[in-house]
């Protein structure tokens, strides 16, 4: 695999490997895939110790040998070319009660490909080349939380937004504004041979100034430099710190310091197609439309990009009593000590947990579809009736719209529920993509009442020609 790859790069003109240290694209990343306690790199085949939010292809799964990302229908991310994923420790706001509430994150990520090499570089004749399929790799340490000055821990800091600072390496104690940023830059210098290590990161080195330099000949092959960024909107807590003047703030993984920030990533690129934008796309303006060896993606489509859980556990609930995997808050300042057991999922049930509730037995209606409701699409998308409760379930909203004689019933936004006869299909989420309905009904936690600004669609069987069956979803 590895030869055939370095023939590829090698045909890379010699005309292309100036030093282009000001080249870079921005890859924006939409809504998260999914957040769980899935880790396919550190916890292959089992729930993870602690959750993370990940971006990239619907291919993500517990585990991912060979060829897995192929097996994609949609990504999160801006390229059609990319199937990988990315994915960090999730941030929760701590209350005085010392329960937990998830972070919002502005959209997902947006991750750099940064075109940096230097003179010096062991290779330097050779190019930046792309990752190779199958490569995989991990930056920092979750259970750090003190600083050394280490190149791998320069590679983690954070901006406060709208309060302004220079850059800080832990949490700041003040509030952001405009979102609490955090930043990761991964190594971009490689053994030359290894997809993976047994830590998962000694087969890669940071360059000798951690986003730049040069490499050390132990890593004589440099790749393009990824950069990824992470807006959390902490200014939604600015009136309920517990402590003034002391961040409220803990990563999943037990940490309020920040230290322990870090991030993994499992390669799904088209190879050749990155190697190209690697030697083509070399705008330092980082506007990724100017790079033209892509294939972009709607941001709709990136939106409703979803993978489905398996686990049945609270990883995005209000006010949980500890954090998934029951991972303790841990300020050391020594390196944190596994979690104990407490009874956490520790096994994967075989088949996913379904975004709708099945009624065709009870209710002789199916699920349709998640679909779109709002966006830049103008009206409903089910017009007729309509009602908003504190005690809305899928039943209530569908006796609902039955009684009124409708076609239609859909539940949005927890407690909301629309009816209508006519469905447009430019309201539909694209095939192989799920929609963004993960939003649990107001009236029944276990059940799922559609998203803002997407809709769960329910039909009557009687109005369906041949077979009523619920929509048909991805199994792995």
């Amino acid at each position: 695999m590895y030869a055939s790859f370095t023939s590829r790069a090698a045909l890379v003109s010699l005309a292309c490997l100036v030093a282009r240290v000001s080249a870079f694209w921005r890859l924006p990343c939409g809504a998260p895939l999914i957040v769980e306690r899935s880790d396919p790199i550190v916890s292959p085949g089992r729930p993870s110790g602690h959750s993370h939010t990940i971006m990239g292809a619907n291919s993500f799964n517990y585990t991912m040998d060979g060829d897995y990302t192929s097996r994609a229908t949609c990504t999160t991310c801006k390229v059609k070319e990319d199937l990988s994923n990315y994915w960090f420790p999730n941030l929760y706001f701590q209350g005085a009660d010392g329960s937990f509430t998830p972070v919002k994150q502005t959209g997902g990520a947006l991750v750099y490909y940064l075109q940096r090499q230097d003179k010096k570089d062991p290779e330097y004749s050779k190019g930046l080349i792309a990752f190779p399929e199958g490569f995989r790799m991990l930056a920092g340490n979750p259970s750090l939380r003190s600083y050394s000055n280490t190149l791998a821990q320069r590679a983690v800091n954070y901006v406060c937004l709208g309060n302004e600072g220079p850059h800080t390496n832990s949490i700041p104690n003040k509030n952001c504004p405009g979102g609490l940023r955090s930043q990761i830059v991964f190594p971009s210098c490689w053994n030359g041979k290894d997809l993976d290590s047994p830590n998962h990161q000694s087969h890669m080195a940071y360059p000798s100034l951690m986003d730049n330099g040069y490499c050390p000949p132990t890593h004589p092959k440099r790749f393009i430099t990824v950069f990824v960024e992470i807006i959390w909107e902490i200014d939604a807590f600015k009136d309920k710190w517990p402590t003034p003047g002391k961040h409220p703030f803990v990563f999943s993984n037990g940490d309020p310091t920040g230290y322990g920030y870090h991030g993994d990533f499992v390669n799904g690129w088209d190879v050749d197609v990155l190697q190209k934008a690697i030697t083509t796309c070399t705008d330092s303006s980082g506007i990724i439309e100017y790079c033209k060896a892509f294939t972009l993606l709607p941001n709709s489509g990136m939106n409703t990009c979803k993978k489905l859980p398996h686990v049945q556990e609270s990883v995005l609930d209000s006010n949980m009593k500890a954090l998934p995997g029951c991972n303790p808050v841990q300020p050391g300042p020594g390196p944190a000590q596994p979690p104990p057991a407490c009874g956490a999922a520790t096994a994967i049930p075989p088949d996913p947990i379904a975004p709708y509730t099945d009624v065709i037995d009870t209710k002789k209606w199916r699920y349709l579809a998640c679909g779109i409701d709002g966006g830049s699409l103008p009206g409903r998308t089910l017009s007729g009736a309509s009602y908003a409760k504190s005690d809305n379930t899928v039943e209530k909203c569908i006796d609902f719209c039955q009684g009124k004689g409708f076609r239609y019933a859909g539940v949005e936004y927890k407690s909301e529920c629309f009816c209508g006869n006519n469905l447009a299909s430019n309201r539909l989420p694209k095939e192989g993509s799920l929609g963004a309905c993960n939003n649990r009904c107001s009236g029944n936690s276990k059940q799922f009442c559609g998203g803002y600004g997407y809709i769960g669609i329910y039909e009557n069987c009687s109005r369906v020609n041949g077979t009523c069956e619920n929509q048909q979803l991805p199994q792995w």
